[in-house]
C-alpha cells in the first residue's frame, strides 16, 4: 500500500517536476553520430526539506567504442584515455547506459518527479552523445528529457561571470584540480557542486519560491 497522506518530495516542485541529474561524458571526438563514447558519469542530486540542493551518489561506466566508431587521436591525447586498455573494464554501450539509467529512473521515482533532465557544462554536447548512444543501443527507456537541459556554462556566466568550468568553480569557492579534470566522474562532480551552488545562491537571495505577484490596484 502507498501512503497517500505523504507529502510529495520537495524536488518535485522545484524544476517543473523534473529531477536534475548531472552528466559528463568523455569521447573520441565531437561528432556523436561518428565518434566513440568512451566514459560516462552521472551524479544524482537531492533536496532537503528546506529546499536546499545537495550532491548525491556518483555512477561511472567505461564504454567500449561501438563498431565502426571513429577515434580522433587528438581527443584521446586530451582525455588520456586508451580505449583498448583492459584495466578500463569497459562494457558495450547498451550495458553501460543501462547501468547508468537504472539508478536515475529509481531516483526520479523516489523524488516524485516525472523524468530526469540532464545538467551539464556545455550540456548540449553531453546530451547529444547520451542520446546517440542510447539510440544505437536501442534503449527504449531513456530517463532524460529529449531536448531540455540545464547548462552550467550559461548559469556560471550569469552567476560568476565566467563560463570555463575550472574558473567558474574557483570563483564559486569550489576547489578544482586541473590534474584530475577530464575524467567523467571528476568533472561531473564539480559540475554538480557548481549547479548546487548557483541554485542555492539564487534561493538564498530570495529568487525561489518567487515572491507573490501583487494584485492590481482597484479603480
Amino acid at each position: 500500500m502507498t501512503d497517500e497522506s505523504k507529502a510529495p518530495h520537495p524536488m518535485s516542485k522545484r524544476f517543473r517536476g523534473f529531477l536534475p541529474v548531472v552528466v559528463d561524458v568523455e569521447t573520441a571526438g565531437f561528432n556523436p553520430q561518428r565518434d566513440a563514447l568512451l566514459e560516462i558519469a552521472a551524479v544524482l542530486l537531492t533536496m532537503d526539506d528546506d529546499g536546499w540542493l545537495h550532491r548525491g551518489e556518483t555512477y561511472v561506466q567505461q564504454i567500449d567504442p561501438f563498431e565502426g566508431a571513429n577515434l580522433e587521436q587528438s581527443a584521446l591525447d586530451f582525455t588520456g584515455i586508451d580505449p583498448w586498455n583492459p584495466e578500463r573494464e569497459a562494457v558495450p554501450e547498451r550495458e553501460g547506459l543501462s547501468e547508468i539509467f537504472s539508478p536515475i529512473r529509481k531516483a526520479v521515482k523516489t523524488h516524485d518527479c516525472k523524468r530526469a533532465v540532464l545538467v551539464g557544462h556545455n550540456a548540449t554536447f553531453d546530451h547529444s552523445f547520451v542520446f546517440a548512444a542510447a539510440l544505437r543501443a536501442d534503449i527504449k527507456r531513456n530517463p532524460f528529457h529529449p531536448f531540455s537541459t540545464f547548462d552550467t556554462a550559461t548559469l556560471a556566466g550569469l552567476a560568476y561571470g565566467h563560463t570555463v568550468l575550472a574558473q567558474a568553480c574557483k570563483l564559486a569557492g569550489i576547489p578544482f584540480s586541473n590534474k584530475e579534470a577530464h575524467s567523467a566522474a571528476y568533472d561531473a562532480e564539480k559540475t554538480a557542486d557548481l549547479f548546487c551552488k548557483i541554485v542555492n545562491r539564487w534561493k538564498a537571495l530570495g529568487g525561489f519560491p518567487p515572491p507573490p505577484v501583487p494584485e492590481p490596484d482597484e479603480a
